[in-house]
């Protein structure tokens, strides 16, 4: 068992090793990225990858205070769903109340690894890393094009 130093400490250093694994990739559009913290000009809208002692998971999360705009914000996405889930290569799940961690409710599309890989164990991060770098690219990729039907969220 990790103390709660020693865990945020390999965790920091996956996704410092993310990060420089992936920062010779440009986006969509050739300019450098941020893949680890991954801006989408959206408030409230934000593309997460998590990686704990079990799984990881990739998702969009909508977090707008404001249902009723949140709502709209997945109604939105689910307008551009076949289109999402043909850039990914797969489906993701849809859930539109969704409460973090924190209790706060959110919308979430996303989609788990199914297979136990740890952020503890060095000998899985190649399995993270395949997990989460064609997805964030994929997601890169559609939201280059997706990006103008959310701009009246700005």
């Amino acid at each position: 068992m990790y103390s709660k130093e020693e865990a945020k400490k390999l965790k920091e250093q996956f996704w410092t090793n993310f990060g420089r694994f992936m920062s010779p990739i440009p986006n969509e559009e050739g300019l450098k990225v941020n893949w680890v913290n991954y801006k989408t000009g959206i408030k409230h809208l934000y593309f997460r990858m998590e990686v704990d002692n079990k799984t990881a998971s990739i998702y969009i999360e909508i977090s707008h205070p404001d249902k009723g705009i949140r709502e709209l914000m997945f109604t939105q996405f689910q307008e551009y769903k076949n289109i999402l889930h043909a850039e990914l290569e797969e489906e993701w799940i849809w859930n539109e109340n969704h409460d973090d961690e924190y209790g706060k409710n959110t919308a979430r599309i996303g989609i788990e690894l199914n297979k136990k890989a740890s952020v503890f164990k060095a000998e899985d991060w190649p399995a993270l890393i395949s997990f989460f770098k064609p997805r964030i690219i994929a997601l890169d990729r559609f939201w280059s094009n997706a990006k103008y039907g959310f701009e009246l969220f700005k």
